[in-house]
């Protein structure tokens, strides 16, 4: 990634508190954390936009790809907020373009990306999007 991604560039926005055990040995938020506020904010965001029934709907979400790239630390008690678009939708999958923001912030102090492959619960196959998620999805498309 050649530039910061920038606020503006996003069309939602998750909250997520930093935790004290995010802090690794040397002071910030370690790198793997990233991923989980990654993954919080896309399901959370699902969930509650999209009516994903994680406990018990027929469809659900494989992350099958992801990537980070750090352009600043975060560290505890850091507030942050989790940007969020859609750069790519297809039948049954989606890939989520994220960046960790401190609140209030316009540059991006990491981005990431990672696909959705959504399938059968029962069988793993891939399934098309259900219109309620798709729905919800296409408001993030860029």
């Amino acid at each position: 990634m050649s530039e910061t991604p920038q606020r503006a560039d996003y069309r939602h926005f998750q909250p997520i508190t930093t935790r004290w055990h995010d802090n690794d040995i040397y002071g910030h938020v370690n790198n793997v954390t990233y991923y989980s506020f990654f993954d919080s904010a896309v399901n959370t965001y699902l969930i509650e936009q999209g009516g994903l029934d994680i406990h018990d709907g027929e469809v659900v979400g494989f992350v099958v790809s992801s990537s980070c790239d750090y352009f600043a630390s975060i560290a505890y008690p850091d507030l942050i907020e989790i940007g969020m678009r859609i750069g790519k939708l297809g039948n049954s999958s989606v890939q989520y373009e994220l960046a960790v923001f401190r609140a209030g912030e316009t540059e991006a102090c990491a981005a990431g990306r990672f696909v959705h492959v959504f399938v059968d619960r029962t069988s793993n196959q891939p399934v098309p999007i259900p219109a309620q998620l798709r729905q919800a999805m296409e408001r993030l498309l860029v």
